[in-house]
């Protein structure tokens, strides 16, 4: 007889203050980003960021006795963080420089259509599901009311304005192939020897990245104000750790589709922070354009949660009669 074991379940308080620090501080992060290039140029802080938090959790990986990864291995996990963590969110870091934190948190939030679009190997299901066309529709609709209009991006106002709505487009495509890289290509290395690895490649971009730019020509240490001192380490610790962290650790505790709920809150929160802190103006545009996008982000994440659901009773259903017989 097999001994069945049952694994304690975690507090509630713990899940809680878990979800809230991916609500909270995952929402916060584009206020931070906001304040931290003020008088710190926009790559040097995303290097600063990812090798600091990069080499934090490295450390910490190596203290707890794993192996050191191969060059190769460490190659395949680099470019999942250079797409991810360097395009991704130094997109967002960069357009922070012309557009406001509401408006970057609204783009970001049309992220889950683009996993559908370029998810190749579910594209035959994705495709022939209505509700799932029907929320990429939708979805970019919101996208596009954002891009028209004079409530949000005038395209006769600034230029810059209208090159970051598009940087931040590219930068949203660019996290979601490399999540798609990430989770399809398997290498051997635990989820924090992962992270950390694309961190610290991510970082080493951004310095490079840097020095093309020539952001060295008139950045003055000296000059780096506290409040950005202050918004860079609590990007480092809380944004790129512990909210990281609560997101693995809320996966293997709670399922993904409520642990995903985060996309839905995060724009929200970066809204109302840009509002009550940076005084940024919402339009009623721009809240229209967030609740469409969100509509279609619910519509295509209902359908896949209604797909996870059908696939695990059939493998349940499989192992039940392989049992039997």
């Amino acid at each position: 007889m097999k001994r069945v074991v049952t694994l304690k379940e975690p507090s509630k308080l713990i899940i809680i203050l878990a979800f809230a620090s991916l609500y909270l501080i995952w929402g916060s992060t584009y206020l931070g980003i906001m304040i931290a290039i003020k008088s710190i140029p926009p790559f040097f802080m995303v290097a600063a960021r990812f090798l600091g938090a990069g080499i934090i959790l490295f450390t910490w990986c190596l203290f707890q006795g794993e192996k050191l990864p191969s060059f190769k291995t460490f190659c395949t996990i680099g470019l999942g963080g250079i797409l991810m963590l360097f395009l991704g969110n130094g997109a967002v870091t960069w357009s922070e420089q012309y557009v406001p934190t509401g408006l970057a948190a609204i783009v970001v939030a049309s992220v889950p259509l683009w996993f559908v679009l370029l998810d190749k190997k579910h594209w035959k299901y994705n495709f022939s599901n209505k509700f799932i066309i029907a929320g990429i529709i939708v979805g970019f609709a919101g996208v596009l009311m954002l891009f028209t209009g004079k409530g949000s991006i005038d395209l006769s106002g600034s230029k810059m304005k209208v090159i970051s709505f598009f940087v931040l487009i590219v930068g949203t495509i660019g996290w979601a192939v490399g999540s798609l890289y990430s989770k399809y290509k398997v290498v051997e290395a635990s989820t924090s020897m992962k992270v950390a690895v694309q961190m610290i490649v991510a970082g080493i971009v951004g310095v490079l990245a840097a020095i093309l730019r020539n952001e060295q020509k008139d950045f003055v240490m000296s000059n780096v104000s506290w409040p950005s001192i202050i918004a860079l380490l609590y990007l480092i610790i809380m944004g790129s750790l512990v909210a990281y962290m609560s997101y693995i650790w809320l996966l293997s505790v709670r399922p993904a589709s409520l642990v995903g709920t985060y996309a839905y809150v995060n724009p929200v929160v970066a809204v109302f922070l840009g509002w009550l802190i940076l005084d940024e103006a919402i339009t009623t545009q721009q809240v229209v354009a967030l609740v469409v996008i969100l509509a279609g982000v619910i519509l295509v994440n209902f359908s896949s949660d209604k797909k996870k659901v059908a696939e695990e009773k059939k493998v349940a259903m499989a192992e039940a009669k392989a049992s039997v017989t």
